[in-house]
């Protein structure tokens, strides 16, 4: 069975990793990844069944809503989405590449899940927060009309006011593919 993720983003790394401690000790869920990012905000994100992963996403977010800047919940994520997340997907069909970036952590994510789910596409990366001045983007790649859709739909899915910039690349150079890699 599929695990379910969610993820909170806090604006301080005190109440990221106390909301962190508190989802753990709600519901039974793993850390799928736990870290201070750019500009001092603090992102987690947690994986296990969906009662679960919802209780201990509704805990952090009761904690102090003041300070949480985004979260999200999928209960049936696609299978790529967490390993996009942590930098272990192997790209071995190089099409046109899509990008597509926002102002929140959390939106990155579901973003990510949207395109995969829309379009026969591959995720390439997932780039959280960090270095990124708190925004973060998705890197996708597949023929011309699947990126094109899956960059589409995910942009039209996104609430407002977190979509920041997107483009398709028809034709890359490969060398632009060696830097991406």
């Amino acid at each position: 069975m599929k695990k379910a993720l969610g993820m909170i983003e806090f604006k301080t790394v005190a109440s990221g990793i106390t909301a962190t401690d508190l989802m753990l000790k709600t519901a039974e869920v793993e850390v799928v990844q736990a870290s201070p990012v750019c500009p001092g905000k603090y992102l987690a994100t947690i994986a296990g069944e969906l009662s679960s992963v919802r209780a201990a996403i509704d805990a952090a977010e009761k904690y102090n809503s003041a300070m949480l800047i985004d979260k999200f919940i999928l209960g049936n994520p696609h299978e790529t989405v967490q390993p996009a997340i942590c930098g272990a997907l192997e790209v071995t069909n190089k099409g046109a590449i899509g990008i597509l970036e926002t102002f929140t952590a959390a939106s990155a994510v579901v973003a990510a899940d949207t395109a995969a789910k829309t379009a026969l596409i591959d995720l390439v990366e997932i780039r959280l927060a960090k270095g990124m001045c708190g925004k973060s983007y998705i890197i996708l790649t597949g023929s011309v009309s699947s990126v094109t859709a899956a960059v589409e739909r995910a942009k039209a899915a996104m609430e407002d006011g977190v979509f920041l910039d997107s483009s398709v690349i028809a034709g890359p150079d490969e060398r632009l593919w060696e830097s991406i890699l």
